[in-house]
């Protein structure tokens, strides 16, 4: 009896114990990250996954030291509807700046995801001087540009990722290399009516065009089409061979579904194609995107050996979810927290304009290459090889599996030709 009382009371002092070192372990308040993102859009739940997974990882492992106080991360999602059709902006911008005045955010993480939006959000970001770096979406080169230009109004603005103008680059370099490989020299472009899939179908024209391809049609879709057959018979009858897609609708399914039931003799190549990214494209497809090929932006996005840290975030994020990573802002996001907390912690404060010039200077290895931001215009800085820069990710639906093609530096396969293209 006394000895059940001594391991009761034993018990309870751990008990007590164990509470009194958790609640130690964070002294200070926690550090709010929002997340403004289309929940509902796989640009807004895979960022969602991505920060919750590094958040819970920094958090086991300590939490941040901010001056010698250890804190913790706290996560606030918010939809912004902002990748639905017919959303305005201003959804969005309320959004934002609920995170802001409700839920006190510290800093802004992940969204707003469409072009538009985080556009827009800018200036609220700079009046409310909160940080913000964008991590899904959000491809249009004028975001950095307006940093560069305005940048004591917009130096609260970072991005982590990819931008369209680069995309463009990696989508040329591909298509010359097919062109070298099998003599393809046609390509028809199929983009989304929204912001970055405008410009860059009208870049890639230009400089594809200049590369020596004929460009043999260009056709836009607004958001929530579901019907591409008549572009894809136009890309048939114009010998096309090269479709180059930019979408971030789910939509874009049913384009791969049209594409392989007409048999069309071009390869579907999308610099931006969110239904191809995600793992349950082959189910949903039935097995209708085989030779699909996408470009996820960033390692990590799909399996390879970039770095130390991608196949770690790759099973973790398995693991945690139950699902492989599913697109763009997967790795990007998920390397925004531990960037974040690089920043916050060499600065020694949250105060913004100090974690900014930290956040200038960062130059850390991750999930997707070598991190570092122009410190004029707040871009992360790409490269083709993980050792010197971010890199980018162009896979290919190979056999039900995501094989990543490009960059030859972490490429674990490389491009091939639907069999129908060579009758």
């Amino acid at each position: 009896m006394k000895q059940t009382k001594l391991t009761i009371t034993l018990i309870f002092i751990t008990c007590i114990l164990l509470g009194l070192c958790s609640s130690n372990a964070f002294a200070g308040k926690p550090i709010i990250i929002g997340a403004p993102l289309s929940t509902a859009y796989v640009y807004g739940w895979d960022a969602e996954r991505g920060i919750k997974l590094a958040v819970d990882e920094i958090n086991a492992a300590g939490g941040v030291n901010v001056a010698g106080e250890k804190r913790k991360f706290e996560v606030e999602v918010i939809d912004t509807r902002d990748l639905e059709p017919g959303v305005p902006v201003s959804e969005a911008l309320m959004a934002v700046e609920r995170l802001i005045l409700n839920k006190k955010a510290d800093f802004i993480l992940g969204g707003p995801n469409r072009s538009e939006a985080a556009l827009a959000a800018m200036s609220l970001l700079s009046k409310h001087k909160k940080i913000s770096i964008v991590t899904s979406g959000v491809l249009t080169p004028k975001y950095h540009k307006m940093v560069a230009k305005q940048y004591d109004k917009f130096k609260y603005c970072f991005r982590i990722h990819g931008e369209a103008v680069h995309l463009v680059g990696e989508m040329i370099t591909n298509f010359m290399d097919l062109k070298k490989k099998y003599g393809l020299n046609k390509i028809f472009i199929i983009a989304q009516d929204v912001s970055h899939a405008r410009g860059a179908a009208k870049v890639i024209a230009k400089v594809a065009g200049k590369k020596g391809f004929e460009i043999t049609g260009t056709e836009f879709f607004p958001t929530g089409s579901s019907d591409f057959s008549m572009a894809l018979l136009k890309a048939k009858k114009t010998g096309t061979q090269i479709i180059n897609i930019w979408m971030d609708m789910p939509e874009s399914a049913i384009l791969l579904k049209q594409w392989y039931d007409l048999q069309i003799p071009a390869l579907p190549f999308g610099s931006t194609l969110a239904a191809a990214e995600q793992p349950g494209f082959w189910k949903a497809t039935e097995g209708k995107g085989e030779y699909t090929l996408c470009n996820v932006v960033n390692a990590g996005n799909a399996p390879s050996d970039a770095t130390e840290w991608t196949m770690k975030f790759y099973n973790a994020y398995t693991e945690k979810w139950g699902i492989e990573p599913e697109g763009l802002g997967s790795s990007s996001s998920y390397m925004s927290v531990y960037v974040l907390k690089d920043a916050i912690e060499r600065a020694g404060t949250l105060d913004s304009d100090k974690v900014i010039v930290e956040l200038e200077k960062t130059d850390m290895m991750g999930v997707y290459g070598r991190l570092r931001f122009d410190p004029k215009s707040h871009q992360v800085i790409f490269a083709d090889n993980p050792e010197d820069g971010a890199v980018g990710s162009i896979l290919q639906w190979q056999n039900g599996k995501r094989v990543v093609v490009f960059p030859k530096s972490i490429a674990k396969g490389s491009i091939q030709l639907p069999p129908w293209m060579n009758k």
